[in-house]
């Protein structure tokens, strides 16, 4: 429900000019098909993968301990289910890249698939 409410908005600022990146856990393959869907063409998944040990150590939170002491029931990457995606326009390990490299390669993926134009990266990456 909170994935279609996000597409649904998203798409919206997509048609009247804006881009619109929405970072959400999303586990469920059907839940990330319907957002596809929705957003009809103005949509690319972006898999921000890590291991579950990267995750863990990055969790200031402390979910994951939570979660395996039976305090925190469903969560993702514990005991909660997980389908990895299968059509994801890009894939980022970022248990092995850098938050630079990451948000090198997703303004990329954006410049080649025409939702920016590289002079306007280039200028605002000079800013």
């Amino acid at each position: 429900e909170n994935i279609r409410r996000l597409a649904e908005v998203a798409s919206h600022l997509a048609r009247k000019g804006h881009v619109a990146i929405v970072a959400a856990v999303s586990p469920s393959l059907e839940d990330r098909a319907q957002a596809r869907r929705i957003a009809d063409g103005f949509f690319h998944e972006v898999h921000v993968a890590a291991s579950a040990e990267v995750c863990e150590a990055r969790d200031p939170k402390g979910h994951y301990q939570k979660a395996r002491a039976g305090q925190l029931n469903g969560f993702t990457g514990t005991d909660g289910g997980y389908q990895p995606p299968v059509k994801a326009e890009l894939v980022l390990d970022t248990g092995v890249k850098s938050v630079a490299e990451a948000a090198s390669e997703i303004e990329s993926l954006l410049v080649k698939s025409g939702v920016l134009f590289e002079e306007l990266a280039d200028l605002a990456a000079n800013i």
